[in-house]
């Protein structure tokens, strides 16, 4: 220890001297101060003497030794200051251990919670990949529907495209359609008008006719004008009821294979002419008779070979056998019967043998032909019921005889039928006939609104009695 001069004091020398202080700090201060060690004898007069002799050999000794002794001070010195620094080295070192422990106990328990944790994150980690296979098949479910969705929205995009190509089209059509059928309309007006024109010009020149007539023949020119405003009438009546020329000579085919390649063929009451243009049109030779002057000039104006005459007297006139068909379409409606059977007769003696007759009239069959529509034409004397006409052809000589119906009603313009969809088995066998009887019912109401008797003359004969 140092006194408050910062001196070595004689007791710490002491304590050096005799080994018991081991701090560097003390002896460091020794050899800085270059103190000595004091010299002491406890052994009575004599350990005076040797301590008296020890001090005057001291200087004595210290004089040749002073280079020695300071070498061995600053030795000493330095080794303090070195045995100082690794002292402290080892203090810091220890410290640095201590620290290392402490770190290395942190960094075990670090590692110890960077295995939980790493336990943790292999937990978490397995629950993540199964969320993720999870959310991947729900996604892939998803992404399935998705696609099945956008597959159905394609499909209804492109039916909808479809659809509106289809109404684009439909509404195209419509009205190129209704283009069309105005164009029709204005065509069948500019018709109507040229035949209204026309028959207004072949009036105005019947008249002139007429008048020409009643002035020659005075008085007597009557019964000529009543007849021709009877002619004029009814010509008018069959422009409005029998039906337009086109449709007439449409139901007119039907005969066309009956008649072909068998000769000449007379039309009885050929009215406008619609058979013979049918007839002409397939290369059949054929000629008409009809009382109503307007009719025969029309005919004439087509360029067919029409009489203005009575049928009875037409026949008459023509020789025996010369004819391969004789045609009449509803004309024996209009006929007693008696001048009926008289027809059929003298129509069996012009034909050549094998040659037919055929007849059409309105079917008394249907009730609403029979009981209404009949009886539209005034001028028509009583319907013929096809069993009567039959019997009465075979009378004259006709085999054989065969029916042919035509001009069935319209679908709308019949009876509807009960549908049986959603019916139960109970009711099933009533309503099937009711059905039934709604047939019958329907048949009888209306069934076909004309028939046609086509008779044969049969080969190997030739007169008939009349």
């Amino acid at each position: 220890m140092t006194d408050r001069k910062g001196e070595i004091s004689e007791a710490v020398i002491e304590s050096l001297r005799s080994g018991e202080n081991r701090e560097l700090s003390d002896w460091r201060q020794l050899w800085k101060a270059d103190r000595e060690f004091p010299i002491v004898s406890h052994r009575g007069w004599l350990g005076k003497l040797m301590v008296a002799g020890k001090r005057l050999m001291r200087g004595v000794v210290k004089a040749p030794q002073a280079d020695l002794w300071e070498r061995q001070r600053a030795y000493n010195l330095v080794v303090q200051d070195r045995i100082e620094a690794a002292e402290e080295f080892g203090r810091r070192l220890g410290e640095v251990e201590r620290e290392l422990a402490g770190s290395i106990s942190r960094v075990s328990r670090v590692g110890e919670g960077v295995n939980r944790l790493g336990r943790d994150l292999q937990q978490v980690q397995g629950e993540l990949v199964a969320d993720i296979d999870e959310l991947s098949s729900d996604v892939t479910r998803e992404v399935s529907a998705l696609g099945s969705s956008f597959r159905e929205l394609m499909g209804f995009l492109e039916s909808h495209a479809k659809r509106l190509d289809h109404l684009e089209g439909f509404h195209n059509r419509g009205y190129a359609e209704v283009m069309d059928h105005t164009a029709a309309l204005f065509s069948q007006l500019d018709n109507k008008l040229d035949r209204y024109r026309e028959l207004s010009r072949r009036r105005w020149s019947r008249l002139g006719g007429l008048l020409a007539t009643a002035e020659s023949a005075g008085t007597d020119a009557k019964p000529a004008l009543v007849r021709a405003l009877a002619d004029e009438k009814y010509l008018e009546f069959e422009d409005r009821f029998r039906g337009r020329e086109e449709d007439i000579a449409r139901r007119l085919e039907p005969y066309l294979e009956i008649l072909s390649g068998r000769g000449e063929v007379l039309d009885l009451g050929c009215g406008r002419g619609e058979a013979l243009e049918v007839m002409s049109a397939h290369g059949i030779t054929c000629s008409g008779v009809d009382s109503n002057v307007e009719m025969v000039e029309r005919c004439r104006e087509k360029g067919f070979s029409a009489e203005v005459g009575d049928l009875f007297s037409a026949l008459e006139d023509w020789p025996e056998g010369s004819l391969g068909a004789v045609v009449s379409f509803h004309v024996i409606e209009h006929l007693p019967a008696a001048d009926l059977e008289r027809l059929t007769r003298l129509a069996w003696r012009v034909l050549s043998p094998g040659g037919v007759l055929v007849l059409e009239t309105p079917n008394p069959m249907s009730v609403v032909v029979g009981a209404s529509r009949f009886w539209i034409d005034p001028t028509h004397k009583r319907p013929v019921h096809p069993e009567s006409l039959k019997t009465m052809l075979e009378l004259s000589g006709f085999d054989p005889v065969e029916r042919i119906d035509l001009q069935p009603f319209e679908d709308q313009d019949r009876l509807p039928e009960i549908s049986t969809d959603g019916i139960g088995p109970e009711l099933l066998p009533l309503v099937q006939r009711i059905n039934r009887l709604r047939d019958r019912l329907d048949d009888l109401l209306f069934g076909f609104q004309d028939y046609a008797l086509v008779a044969y003359k049969p080969p190997g004969r030739s007169v008939s009695t009349l």
